[in-house]
């Protein structure tokens, strides 16, 4: 029967040609807009480790000494002792140290001038903890980490600027002063957001596009980093001005985060006492005035910063607005349709059609007009993203629409289109076929 009511259906459209263009535009312009919108938040909300994020947890620490009893959360970073103190105390399954700076890059092999780029220092464990992928070499060894080793991992961007993307591992980098080697050299990697430098987000009112950044494009072992390039760090908030801009080892500053990989409910409950346990001693010490402390997993860290951009949540409800002005001008449409052919409902009626064959007849020509509204849609889905992609916005390049996105968009044309063609469909069953046929 459904390929007899898909028959008609195609009859049926064929009959009125402008009034079904007028309702697979609607439809494709609502499914366009809404679908463009939530690709986009889709790509900003999604979980940047799926499988892991559950097991990465960002812990915190009342680091600042003033007395300030309004402050409800700890700094979004710590000092360089408390990181290096829960860093040295390996306590996690694996654990990353991050500091930011800027530095000035040069090949000395190269004609390339030199350039100003943002460097992480970063200890061993930040690869594999954070999925890293390799597209020659690799991170380098914990061994690194203590003996302050002057190797680096670049990024795919900066390898194929300095050496034509050629197999770079064992050059030479030159680093303000200093010479490293090269162990590793990313795959091109494009984390949604940049998760691992989140924080802040809660104080920059609603301006959270610089968790959507690309990468670093030099990564160094942490204490090596803090040598080549000392003076150079960039604090996150000090309680007063350190005695060297700068020079942050012993300032009164946070400008270190730290992360911490916590495989099983055991581990995170004894790093969760080790975490407040160490705030109490540092308390009784006279450095911490409070013994607070946080430990949040990955998303919730996410979640707690907002790091969705405002504007990108407010487009999508305003496009889904227009998706239901859509879907009810759909629906007066297919009304208008229906009831106009009450003559031959009625006569389909009198030759023993029920009113559940009617329905199911009208429903299949109103998922015809939403699968046309469907692939109109996703053309303009296209058209949607790549303007996207033409802002000078720090998420632009991240507007793609994946193989989910291109099913649920074809799926949510065809919802859409039955639900306006619910009722047009029940009203078009009810048509009594002896005062259809009296009007014949």
């Amino acid at each position: 029967m459904f390929g007899y009511y898909l028959e008609l259906a195609v009859r049926s459209l064929k009959r009125n040609r402008m009034l079904t263009a007028l309702m697979v535009v609607a439809i494709a312009v609502g499914i366009g807009a809404s679908m463009t919108t939530l690709t986009v938040m889709h790509l900003l909300s999604g979980d940047p480790l799926p499988g892991k994020s559950g097991h990465i947890f960002y812990p915190q620490v009342y680091t600042d000494p003033t007395p300030d009893t309004q402050r409800k959360e700890p700094l979004d970073m710590m000092d360089y002792h408390s990181a290096v103190d829960l860093w040295s105390a390996h306590r996690a399954d694996r654990q990353a140290l991050i500091a930011n700076s800027q530095v000035k890059v040069r090949a000395p092999d190269t004609s390339v001038p030199p350039l100003m780029l943002n460097m992480l220092a970063t200890t061993s464990d930040f690869f594999p903890m954070f999925n890293v992928p390799f597209e020659f070499g690799s991170g380098w060894a914990a061994d690194d980490d203590a003996k302050h080793a002057r190797v680096a991992v670049i990024s795919s961007d900066l390898n194929d600027k300095l050496f034509g993307g050629q197999n770079s591992v064992g050059r030479t980098l030159l680093l303000k002063d200093s010479d490293v080697r090269i162990v590793g050299v990313l795959a091109p990697w494009r984390p949604s957001p940049l998760f691992y430098d989140v924080r802040g987000g809660r104080f920059s009112n609603g301006d959270t596009a610089d968790f959507y950044g690309k990468p670093e494009d030099v990564f160094t072992p942490f204490n090596t980093g803090l040598e080549v390039n000392d003076g150079n760090f960039w604090q996150f908030t000090c309680w007063h001005a350190p005695d060297k801009p700068g020079h942050l080892e012993n300032a009164p500053c946070v400008w270190v985060s730290l992360w911490v990989q916590l495989d099983g409910t055991a581990k995170v409950a004894a790093y969760r006492d080790f975490l407040g346990h160490y705030a109490d001693e540092q308390k009784a010490l006279g450095r911490f005035k409070f013994s607070g402390t946080r430990l949040r997993t990955l998303m919730q860290w996410l979640d707690f910063n907002g790091v969705v951009p405002s504007d990108v949540r407010l487009q999508t409800w305003l496009a889904f607005a227009f998706l239901a002005i859509c879907l009810f001008n759909t629906v007066g449409l297919l009304l208008a349709k229906f009831l106009r052919r009450g003559g031959e409902i009625g006569v389909r009626r009198a030759l023993g059609a029920s009113r559940r064959a009617v329905f199911a007849q009208c429903l299949v020509e109103a998922g015809l007009i939403g699968l046309l509204g469907g692939i109109g849609g996703w053309l303009l889905t296209l058209i949607g993203l790549w303007l996207v992609r033409r802002q000078s916005v720090a998420y632009a390049d991240l507007a793609h629409l994946d193989l989910g996105m291109f099913v649920t968009t074809f799926v949510v044309s065809v919802l859409v289109s039955l639900l306006a063609g619910a009722l047009p469909a029940l009203r078009a069953s009810r048509i009594a076929p002896a005062l259809q046929l009296k009007t014949l």
